[in-house]
Order: C-alpha cells, then structure tokens, then sequence
C-alpha cells in the first residue's frame, strides 16, 4: 500500500478506491469507517478529505504490520471495532479493505461474523466493503460502497410512493441543491447519500464527535419498495450500481441520467422527476432564464476558450457537455478511471467541435495521469482546465487557467461550496471560466494582436520594437528604471581571454565588481535560484548572465539556463554580458533564446593598443597573445555587434579606461560604436584588483571620466549610473541584496567574536572610499579585525551637504551620527572639522583615504 501511495501522489488524477468508500460512507447518518489494511491508507485519505472539506474527518485504522501482513489481521479488527462501538456508538460501520488486507486474502466477512456473534448486544450493522486501492479510481470505490450498503441492509419491501435518488460523488453544496430541488418537487425521495451536513457542517458548540445529518439507515430500508430509482450516473459498472441491485432483487424500476450539469442535463432532471408525479418548482424558471441570459453575456469570451476537463467519468462528461453548450471549444476530456464508454460518448461531440472550427479532432482519454495530460493539452492548444487543483502544477507552469470545481481543492478554501448542478451551478461555473478567459485577454490581448498581425509578415518589427520595449524596465539600459531589480546568474565561471585588469574570483568576500561571486551555479541550481528570487524580489524584471567569466565561453550551461526559466517566465527580460569572441558563432541563437539586451566589452578598436590590454585569447582551440590575439578579439567584436544589431538587439558597450594606454583612444571606439549601431556606451573606472597585471595602474579621475561621458554623447547615449555589479548581483542598482541570497548569508549574519571593530564606510561606487561625509545618502557598514573584512549591511542616511559652500550642520548630521553610534571608526574620501570633531567626542575614529573599501577598514581596525 505504501507504494501505491507513492504512485498517487505522482499520478494525482487517480484518486484510490478507498478513498472514494470512505466519502460514500460519509453521506450516511451516524456512520463510521475502520480501513482494514495499513495505517497510511487512512492517513493519506484524511489528508485529502480534510483540506478539501476543512471539516474533521474520522477514519479508524486496523493498523496493520508486518506481524499482521503475515499472520493476519484479525484481532486488529476486532479490536478496532471495539473501539468503533466504545467511542461512538454508530448505527452504521463500514469496513473498507485496502490493498494489503486484500492481497494476503483477508476473510473480512467471517471476522465481522465472529465479532458480532462475541457482541449479540450491539446493534451497529456492519458492511463490508471491498475497496483495494488497485482495483479502481474513487470513482469505482464510491459506487462499489452504495452497492455494499444496500445489498447488506435487511430491506422492507413494502411498497410505499417515494423515490430514490443515488448520485456520485459529489460537493455539499450540490447535494443541498438536490435535496432542495426533490423537496420542492414535493416527491418523497431517499437521497444515497447524502454529504450536505456530515462534510460542510455548521459550528457545533458541544463539539460533538460525529457531524449530524446523511441518509438514515430506516430510509436506505425503505428503498427497496420504493417505486423509482434515478440514478445519476452514466459510467457506473453495473455490478456496482445500487439501482442495478435494487431492480434484480426487488424490481425497482430505474432511470439512469447524467450529472445536471448545464442546461440539457438539468432539464432531463427536472422533467424525469415531472414524469414521476413531481411539480414543477416555479423558481426554475427564472433560473433558466438567468443562465441563458448569462450564456449571451459570455459567448464572446467562451468563443475564444479551448477546454481540457478532468476528473471522475460522469463529472468529465456533464462539464464536457456544458462547455459545448456555452461555447468552449472542448478539445480534451481525461479521466483515471478506464471508461469505454466516456470515449464512445463523447468522442463525437469533440470531433463536431473540432470541425466546426476547422481543429484538429480533440481526443477523449481514460485511464490518464497528468503527464498525458499535459502533454495532450499542449498539443491541442488547451487554454484553460476544468477539475481538481491537482491540476495546479501544469496551470502555473504553463500559464493556464484553472477552474476548481472537482474533488480535490487543496490550495484554495471552499471546496465543499463549489456548485456545478442546476441552473444556478452552471451559471456560476460558467462567471468562473468566462473571467478566467477574460483576464487572460485583458493582460495579454495587445501582444496576440502584434504577433497574430503584424509578426509574420514584419519579422523586423518583431526584433527592432519587442528590446526597446523591454528597455523601459532595464536598470542598466534605461537610467529612468532605477525602480526595477535584475539578478545575474553566475553560471559561465570560464573565459576565453585574458584581460589585464581582470582577476575572477569565486569566493565569500564581499566585493562589488564583475568577475565576482559567491559560487558557482549549475543551470539547475540557477533556475532554482531565479524562482526564490522571483518570490521574494518583486519588482524583478531582468535576468542576466555575466560571468564570472564569459556567458558564450560557457554556452551550453548559459542556453540551458536560460531556456528553464523562459519555461518558467515567458515575459523576463533576458540580457547576457560578453567579450564579444564569440558573437559571430552565437548570435542567432541568442535570438532564438530571447536574448534582447547584450553587453560587449571593447575597449579599443586598435589591435596594437589591444596587445596593451589582453594577455591572451583562446580560440578555436589556439591560444594568441599580443597582436594576433588582440586582432580576432577585435574582429569578432565588430562583425559580432553589426550582427545582433542588424536582429533586433539592444546592444551596450563597455569600455574600461585605462589610463596611458586608451584614455586617448575613447573618441575612436565611440565612432566605431556609432558607425555599427551600438544603443549605449558606458565608460567605465577601473578597478585596481590585487593580483592582476594592472594593479597598480594609475586612475583617470572622475572629473576626467565625466567630462569624457559629455564630449561623446553627442555621437552616442551614454550611461552614467554603472554600478560594477557583481557576477552574482541581485536588486536595484542603488539596493544590492545578493548577500541575502548567497551562502555567505549565514555566515554574515553569525555573531562575531568581540575584538571586531565595527567600521563605517561612505562610498558612491561600493568599490572604494570614493566620496565626501557630507555627500553620503548611505553607508556601508562592516567588521574586521584588522586582518579580515567583512561585510555586513547598508544603512540609509540623508545627506547635509549639497555640494555647495553651506552645509546643515545640526539636524542631518545627528541622524548620521545616530546611524555610526556603534562604530569604532569611518571612513570618507574628506570630512569636515565640525563632524569630526563631533564623532571624536562619540570615541569614533575618523580616517581621510581614498582607497579600495576592504584595504581601508582592515588598516582602520588595525589603528
């Protein structure tokens, strides 16, 4: 049984036998359920019962073990009824044997003979079940525990006016609209069985150990010499049916329906029960009424739906005939169980469907698990789902809509309230699966419209406007997009050259700049990534790739990547960084992949200054250094950019200054850029790294770099809020969170040891101590022991000064020195007289450098 409920879990859309014995059982007065089998049958079905219904579903368990597997479950039963009758004094017990008590062969039958010839007092009727999880759906396991009912109760077949009414399973609420429904009707009936009290009950003060309600066993008595039955089943096997039973033995005529789902259905119903003496309601009317009316309402969304429904055989058939009635194009109809004849009935109607619109035939499938389909409703174009939430997964994976509107409903509350029958039932059925296609058009309606019109026959539309669009909500293309978040993925940890200034580090500490990063990911561990982040990040609107080292040096892992999370995402904003060698290998793919915003490296457009600049470029399997390296780097980068511009793509270029060797030869790269159509340039500070070839070179200033920025943007935009950002960076520009989702996260949250020095650090770029104290607006706090640096948050401040003579020398700067108050020290580019002499009375140190940040506070703490 264990494994069988690992296959449930799995195949979700075949709901065990038991389970539906047990809700058969539920719709009866005063009854209780003991599974004779293994304690996680009876776990696993109150699981599901109790989400659904969120009402308390009691189920005894013999609890069988591997002494019982073997040697029998006897006492355990006998026990297990004892208890039964101690605690709850039932009129009705029903034994449900499950796959284990049936494979070892269980003599139910002669264990409960031998209990009650032990207990002569008690009057409990006992009926066995036989309910192993193999042998069928719930469906089956329903029918087959009605059947066992009334073929075990001791009938009076007296003849008396009334009738009998057997459904499937279904919710309290549709059975409240049966009884209803029969009440008015003036028909006096026996409704088996009836769910509307014992699994939607009304809050009981006395907290009473079974729900009132459900069929009393005097009226299951009196079916016998009742002088209909209406069974609403179409697919019940007949040596399940109660009705079946019911006119062998006694010779109750019976009327079999389908579910009065929709309008049809429900008129066969309400006529069925006129033709058996019953009066007609005089509110059906109006609620016909109102249903065609909505019918008209919603025909033009409906028109556009294309209809999977799952779930139980006579369930799948109604529904399936109600989205016919209203418009929606049934395409798919699924059930677990094996059903013959739901194929023989509702084949047809698909293929009339599918003709009409000039479809592909839709299919009718049984015996079916949610990987067919899946895998059926993508192919016949489904857009929205008709069944349980199990179908939840394949919805949000692929964007579908779904209406709950079948057992079971575990992630949303309501689910014993759900109604489908009558009028009333279809019309809201109906609201819901209208609105569905009515939301998904309004969000959605202009991009079907481009691509439906204007896509085939103007690809270049498609490639040139979709990344421009897409730049309103890029940080870094679009200096206005400051409110949006971007996560890089480092999944590209190799490079194919060699800068000078680049040194790649895989590692904790807590630097900003590229090259950068905690670790490592696979494409499995990024898409995993990228979905906690899409949690909890909000505003997330682009996904990018830069490094460590290069995204098309790593390509397979970065195509990987990005092909899980556009499965996952289908409207992010995708952006890779590279140095351009293989463009030319890979730019169509990058446009088939989504890719809309490229970043390439170059900075220069002279293979005799780029010999300055690369150690070395590994192509095609040589290594070239010094001019030739420089040469192919050089042509792959221009032949690379002409060719994603000439697609569509949005392409920036990043140049690193380096002064005495391209500091004089910007204004020929940024012609270069010009003449091949490049979108953005961004002139970028170097930054010093310890160990590369070029770390102690010396810096352009910012003044110098600024004046640079508006000399050329005249020949091409340039961008001015660069942030360096890490190869693993995650949120806005100005609010770097990847700290938060790293594995350094409990590392820097961890208590440190007391002989730590806090230090506060005022900083525009993150790298260095690059700015005046009166110019912060937030500080970068961390704590070192003089031989370490760590990271450990960002503090937002209000700045006093505003780059003028005058400064607010009171309110501000105590709000800062309010945020330093368990410092030790602070470091700034300069500070005034008045705040350092203030933060000296507070016993905080003040240092003036300019250095890199973790340079600065380990000699702070040092001091």
């Amino acid at each position: 049984m264990r494994e069988n409920l690992v296959n449930l879990n799995v195949n979700p859309c075949k709901m065990c036998m038991p389970m539906g014995a047990v809700s058969a059982l539920s719709g009866l007065k005063n009854c209780m359920t003991i599974l004779h089998g293994s304690q996680g049958c009876a776990t696993y079905i109150r699981r599901h019962m109790a989400t659904h219904y969120n009402e308390p579903v009691d189920i005894a368990s013999s609890s069988l073990t591997e002494h019982g597997t073997v040697f029998g479950g006897e006492e355990n039963l006998l026990r297990g009824l004892e208890n039964l009758v101690t605690l709850y004094h039932p009129e009705i017990i029903g034994v449900a044997t499950t796959c284990l008590a049936e494979t070892i062969g269980e003599d139910v039958a002669a264990i409960i003979a031998k209990y009650e010839a032990a207990h002569p007092e008690q009057a409990a009727k006992i009926i066995n079940i036989s309910s192993a999880g193999y042998g069928g759906t719930q469906a089956e396991g329903f029918f087959r525990a009605l059947r066992a009912v009334v073929a075990q109760t001791a009938m009076d077949a007296s003849p008396h006016r009334g009738i009998n009414v057997v459904t499937p399973m279904l919710s309290p609420a549709d059975c409240r609209y049966l009884k209803s429904l029969l009440d008015q009707t003036g028909l006096s009936n026996t409704l088996l069985p009836d769910l509307s009290d014992t699994l939607d009950g009304a809050l009981s003060p006395d907290g009473q150990k079974q729900p009132s309600g459900g069929t009393p066993l005097e009226d299951i008595e009196r079916m016998a010499g009742a002088r209909h039955t209406i069974e609403l089943s179409l697919f019940v096997d007949p040596q399940d049916s109660p009705a079946e039973y019911l006119f062998d033995t006694y010779a109750v005529p019976f009327t079999r329906l389908a579910l009065p789902v929709g309008l049809r259905d429900t008129d066969a119903l309400v006529e069925a029960l006129v033709s058996l003496g019953g009066l007609k309601p005089p509110t059906l009317e109006k609620e016909r009424g109102r249903l065609l009316d909505a019918m008209v309402d919603a025909h033009k969304y409906c028109a556009e739906g294309r209809a999977a429904v799952f779930g139980e055989p006579d369930f799948v058939y109604s529904v399936t005939r109600f989205c016919a009635e209203i418009g929606l194009v049934p395409r798919l109809a699924a059930t677990g169980s094996v059903s013959p004849a739901l194929r023989e009935r509702l084949q047809e109607a698909l293929d009339a469907a599918a003709a009409w619109l000039h479809l592909s035939p839709g299919e009718v499938i049984d015996d079916a698990d949610f990987d067919t389909i899946e895998n059926k409703a993508l192919a016949l174009g489904v857009n929205l789902l008709l069944g349980s939430s199990d179908a939840r997964r394949l919805a949000q994976k692929h964007h579908i809509g779904l209406v709950r509107c079948a057992f079971p409903i575990h992630d949303r509350l309501g689910g014993q309230r759900v109604r489908t029958l009558g009028y009333d039932g279809a019309t809201a059925l109906l609201d819901q699966a209208s609105n569905i296609l009515l939301g998904d058009k309004d969000e959605n309606f202009r991009a079907d419209i481009y691509n439906r019109h204007f896509s085939k026959d103007a690809p270049e539309i498609k490639v040139q406007a979709a990344p421009a669009l897409k730049s309103k909500t890029h940080p870094c293309f679009n200096g206005c997009a400051g409110k949006y978040a971007r996560m890089h993925l480092p999944v590209a940890p190799k490079c194919n050259i060699q800068c000078n200034y680049c040194v790649r580090k895989f590692d904790c500490p807590n630097e900003s700049r590229p090259g950068v990063t905690t670790a490592v990911l696979s494409p499995e561990e990024a898409i995993e990534k990228f979905r906690r982040v899409k949690k909890e990040v909000q505003n997330l609107t682009v996904v990018g790739i830069a490094g460590p080292g290069d995204a098309l040096a790593n390509f397979e892992e970065t195509k990987k990547t990005l092909q899980l999370i556009r499965a996952e995402d289908p409207d992010i904003t995708f952006c890779i960084s590279t140095n351009g060698l293989m463009l030319p290998q890979y730019a169509q793919e990058l446009v088939d992949l989504g890719v809309s915003h490229v970043t390439v490296t170059i900075n220069a457009v002279d293979p005799m200054i780029g010999a300055q600049i690369y150690h070395h470029v590994d192509y095609m399997g040589t290594r070239y250094d010094g001019v030739a390296g420089a040469a192919i780097l050089l042509a792959n980068q221009l032949s690379g950019i002409a060719l994603l511009v000439s697609k569509g793509i949005i392409v920036k270029a990043n140049t690193v200054l380096l002064k005495g060797i391209n500091d004089n030869h910007i204004g020929a790269v940024v012609q270069k850029l010009k003449e091949l159509g490049a979108d953005l340039s961004n002139l970028m500070q170097l930054i010093p790294v310890k160990g590369s070839a070029f770390e102690n070179i010396g810096l352009v200033s910012n003044k110098a770099l600024m004046a640079l920025r508006k000399t050329y943007e005249p020949d091409i935009r340039q961008m001015y809020h660069c942030r360096h950002c890490r190869a693993d960076a995650i949120g806005t520009l100005e609010n770097d969170r990847s700290l938060e989702f790293s594995p350094c996260q409990a590392e820097a949250a961890a208590p440190e040891p007391a002989s730590k020095k806090k230090v506060a650090v005022v900083s525009k770029s993150g790298l260095l101590v690059d700015q005046h104290f009166g110019h912060a607006e937030e500080l970068y706090i961390y704590e070192s022991d003089g031989k370490t640096a760590a990271f450990l948050e960002k503090r937002p401040v209000s700045k006093y000064c505003d780059g003028g003579d005058t400064c607010d020398g009171d309110g501000k700067i105590n709000s800062i020195l309010s945020a330093v108050s368990d410092c030790t020290a602070i470091i700034a580019l300069r500070i005034g007289n008045a705040p350092s002499q203030k933060l000296s009375q507070m016993g905080i140190a003040v240092h003036a450098t300019y250095d890199r940040i973790e340079d600065a506070v380990k000699k702070a703490a040092s001091e």
